[in-house]
């Protein structure tokens, strides 16, 4: 029989089931790398090992592109652990750096707290209330464009004094993308959950990492 054949009613629900399977996987598939990512993390921290940043990016990269190339394979699992694993060693030396600070520790649990709050909040409100974010597009992808500019022109010259504009400027964003990601999951735009899952776990790492900076900028005593 041809799917055409299927009513509107009979559709609705077909995608409405699948948009459901898909939420199920990325949201259990994003819990255990999220917990793989901070034990990385902790080894990463109490060896105090760190690479050059450099390398770190161009690691990460070619990792977004296997599992981008291999998403629908049997590989596309052991990659996402592997991606999510890498980037939670990474945070060993910023952590460091907190964690010398007389209230590290402090502030590391507050940003933890407050990325776990706003993800919580955040897709909650996309996935029940089931509006459509679509229209940030646009506004999410020249707010990426233009974070990462800055960011490139910041290995040049000292933009040390809009270091925290540019955190809050990122914390806006990456909530948007929480946002968007999951209206497109919801809506049945994309379908692969390991791809979904790679998506939220970048928002939910770069959140972290501004409100990190936001954390310790304003409870620095000095």
């Amino acid at each position: 029989m041809p799917i055409r054949s299927v009513s509107n009613t009979g559709s609705h629900e077909l995608s409405t089931s699948v948009a459901n399977k898909v939420i199920r996987n990325t949201y259990s598939l994003l819990s255990m790398t999220l917990v793989f990512s901070a034990i990385c993390a902790a080894v990463s921290t109490t060896l105090n090992f760190g690479l050059h940043p450099l390398l770190n990016l161009v690691v990460m990269i070619g990792l977004l592109f296997a599992i981008q190339w291999q998403r629908n394979s049997v590989m596309a699992l052991p990659l996402t652990f592997a991606f999510t694993g890498f980037a939670g060693f990474t945070l060993g030396p910023i952590l460091n750096m907190y964690l010398a600070m007389a209230n590290g520790g402090e502030i590391i649990m507050t940003a933890l707290g407050l990325t776990g709050i706003i993800f919580a909040g955040l897709s909650f409100y996309a996935i029940t209330t089931r509006k459509d974010f679509s229209f940030l597009r646009g506004f999410l992808f020249v707010g990426i464009l233009a974070l990462v500019g800055v960011s490139l022109i910041g290995l040049f010259v000292d933009l040390s004094g809009i270091q925290l504009a540019m955190a809050a400027a990122a914390v806006i964003l990456f909530s948007g993308f929480i946002l968007y990601d999951t209206s497109n999951m919801v809506h049945g735009g994309e379908t692969n959950y390991v791809l979904m899952t790679v998506s939220l776990y970048l928002n939910i790492l770069n959140l972290f990492t501004a409100l990190l900076q936001l954390v310790g900028a304003f409870s620095n005593d000095d």
